[in-house]
């Protein structure tokens, strides 16, 4: 089943979430705080595993992390002071709660769970010989290489053995695992996926992002480093750094989506980061128009810096409502064109009459622009000018990112003033990969060696996509996604 088949999302959604604490007694029920805060990274399906000395203990649901581990008879059959979490999307098809993750498995040095947030871009090719080799698999999940890999390392030591299994991956990977003796997390050599050290009461945490020690009232130490290992026992945390450094590239699309606009991701403040990309927007696009307003809730900060930079009011011309349950299904064929309503509706008093700028983080497909635009034309706009906080999407993302193929992606297909008349809009505006480089960071992308990932809007893969160069088909590789 390929992506182009079953992709119909027109939103980009990042695959997974990760949480991990030791030295707590309270480690599960902390772990889901920590995965409640990162809900927005996985809405698909959670888990917990923990240890408590001498066993571990597992759970793993499909649905919402409020829906299984809100339950106090759950979250005491969790016991333990260490726990890892996951949160996780598929990008396609039906999940099944065999790649529900954290994943374990015993090994001949005991027990290890893994929980992953990334994509492997070998996977296949790995997948391939290790069952080749006699290897069993239980999921379609490319984490299950990653478990294969150090049940086949000579390495002695647990953190020997991880390290030893990585080097031989390629692609996006942040990491955490849990073992008898340890609480690990570990980031790919190129930073693509965010990873976070905390601290509550001594007990160290690691997580996707800063919200989830926010939640709970931990402190931020610092992100783990690219191509960092960080170990964490009774004798404090340990960091190594045993692969190769190249430059860093960490996903740009995570200041202007993914992360929660009140995290703090390497170093900048994501709401802050979306307001600058805002107002290099107005200076790139400017409109002719009265007011402002956001596609909630993504949109939302680029608009207010919009609105600022083009010294135009900012209104909430679209309410969103916030109770649509995700597997709402819409009773007929008939009224499906009806959707969008669920969850957005016009503010006709804001927008009638009146030239709308309206700002949205991104387009994908152009399906839900499309319904939105008219949806603000009929509550009376006599204008409307959509500008997009991010460069086109013309290319596929395989680090991790709920991406449809090219043909599906709308600025792939199509030029601006194609894309206009599809949508439906005055004028259409994109911010320039460089103008989202100012924005970021204050310097300009650099052609020979981006200091970001940003290969949805330019297509230069930081990695090898080996998956593809040897046998591996674009439906072979969606395939192996759809379950992650």
């Amino acid at each position: 089943m390929s992506r182009q088949r079953v992709f119909t999302a027109d939103k980009l959604r990042e695959e997974c979430g990760v949480f991990g604490i030791s030295g707590n007694e309270d480690a599960a029920a902390h772990t889901a705080l920590g995965l409640h805060a990162l809900q927005h990274r996985g809405q698909e399906a959670a888990g917990i595993v923990s240890f408590d000395g001498r066993l571990f203990h597992s759970h793993r649901a499909l649905g919402l992390v409020g829906d299984h581990f809100s339950n106090e008879a759950v979250i005491g059959a969790l016991p333990g002071h260490a726990a890892i979490g996951h949160v996780r999307y598929s990008t396609a098809g039906a999940p099944l709660l065999r790649n529900v993750q954290p994943l374990f498995a015993d090994f001949a040095f005991g027990g290890l769970a893994l929980g992953h947030n990334g994509n492997l871009t070998n996977a296949l090719v790995l997948r391939r010989q290790l069952v080749e080799q006699g290897c069993l698999f239980q999921s379609t999940s490319d984490t299950e290489v990653i478990i294969h890999l150090i049940a086949r390392s000579r390495q002695p030591t647990v953190i020997e053995r991880l390290i030893d299994a990585l080097s031989q991956v390629q692609g996006a990977y942040a990491l955490v695992a849990l073992s008898a003796d340890a609480l690990y997390g570990v980031r790919d050599p190129l930073g693509i996926r965010p990873l976070v050290i905390g601290e509550l009461d001594g007990a160290p945490i690691l997580a996707s992002e800063t919200c989830a020690l926010d939640i709970m009232g931990a402190r931020f130490v610092r992100d783990v480093e690219p191509g960092e290992v960080v170990s964490a026992t009774l004798s404090g945390i340990e960091s190594i750094k045993p692969f190769a450094m190249p430059p860093r590239r960490f996903c740009i699309f995570e200041y202007v989506y993914f992360a929660r606009p009140d995290s703090a991701v390497e170093g900048q403040s994501v709401y802050e980061v979306r307001k600058r990309i805002g107002a290099e927007l107005a200076r790139e696009a400017p409109a002719p128009a009265d007011i402002v307003i956001p596609v909630p809730d993504s949109g939302v900060p680029a608009a207010i810096g919009y609105a600022q930079a083009a010294n135009l009011p900012f209104e909430l011309g679209l309410i969103r409502n916030h109770y649509v349950g995700r597997t709402f299904i819409e009773p007929s064929d008939r009224i499906r064109h009806l959707g969008v309503r669920l969850k957005h509706n016009a503010n006709r008093s804001t927008v009638a009459g009146r030239r709308v700028v309206l700002v949205d983080d991104s387009i994908v497909r152009g399906t839900t622009s499309t319904k939105i635009v008219a949806m603000v034309r009929n509550a009376g706009a006599t204008e409307v000018h959509m500008r997009v906080a991010s460069p086109p999407t013309i290319h596929s993302c395989f680090y991790g990112v709920d991406t449809p193929e090219r043909s599906q992606l709308l600025a792939a297909q199509n030029n601006l003033e194609a894309m206009a008349r599809i949508i439906g809009v005055d004028s259409l505006g994109f911010l320039s990969l460089d103008g989202m480089y100012r924005a970021v960071g204050g310097a300009p992308r650099d052609a020979f060696q981006p200091q970001y990932c940003d290969a949805c809007f330019s297509g230069d893969y930081p990695t090898l996509l080996e998956d593809f160069g040897h046998g591996g088909s674009a439906d072979q590789l969606s395939l192996m996604l759809e379950e992650r």
